[in-house]
């Protein structure tokens, strides 16, 4: 029976799309592969994602290799304008709050540096995580299998009780091997499908709200009867001082 489903942040609660992204400014295979290699696939980034550069490091070598083959203007655009995509994706918050109204313990596991995991904290369904672990501040990777379970030992998760959702395949198939059921992210239908082929049902938001509020009202009201029979008994006499 599983009990917590793990997220990857970038593609999956938010939309990351660095071909996309790179498509709708360039308009140019050529320019887009070069642009993505010196950028969204270096290894100033990757180092990013590890906490082992800062920003403004990995910015300027970005910025030099670009120079060497005549991107400059062109990365310089990534640079500036690249978390803009970073849209929260509200269909998969949905399902994050049915799985957390039916009981479900959410946490995150995040290839992500750590300027833009700060954004991310302050967004609003970041208090939906029980907890979770950003690759920058454990200096590990995704599909490393050390990140995996660092935070498996961390928050004492069961690897058969525990699903990881990521948009990358290789990220999921590390988690399917560790003992983790891995589903590939690819549209909310097709994740929920997957949650549904795992035995998981997902309550209907509205009326699991509407629960939720009908139980706190009554626990409200029970706590106000509760606090009136107690003032109803401090008011009665000791009769045994009389």
């Amino acid at each position: 029976m599983y009990k917590n489903v793990i997220f990857d942040l970038g593609g999956v609660v938010l939309d990351f799309n660095p071909r996309d992204f790179l498509l709708d400014y360039f308009m140019n295979k050529t320019a887009e592969d070069e642009v993505y290699d010196l950028t969204f696939g270096s290894k100033e980034w990757e180092e990013l994602d590890a906490g082992l550069i800062t920003r403004a490091a990995a910015n300027r070598a970005m910025l030099e290799n670009a120079a060497q083959v005549g991107r400059t203007f062109e990365v310089q655009t990534v640079i500036d304008e690249w978390e803009k995509i970073l849209h929260t994706k509200r269909s998969t918050v949905k399902t994050m709050m049915q799985l957390k109204l039916a009981g479900y313990r959410l946490y995150y596991l995040s290839n992500i540096a750590s300027d833009t995991m700060e954004h991310v904290r302050q967004r609003e369904f970041f208090p939906l995580f029980d907890g979770g672990i950003a690759s920058c501040d454990v200096h590990v990777n995704k599909p490393d299998p050390k990140i995996y379970t660092l935070l498996m030992q961390k928050y004492h998760l069961v690897y058969e009780e525990s699903i990881f959702v990521d948009d990358n395949r290789t990220n999921a198939q590390a988690a399917y091997n560790l003992g983790i059921t891995g589903i590939l992210y690819k549209n909310r239908k097709s994740f929920n499908r997957a949650l549904e082929r795992c035995g998981i049902e997902l309550p209907d938001l509205r009326t699991a709200i509407q629960q939720r509020k009908r139980e706190q009202q009554r626990a409200r009201q029970m706590q106000r009867q509760k606090q009136q029979q107690d003032m109803e008994n401090a008011q009665q006499p000791d009769q045994t001082q009389q």
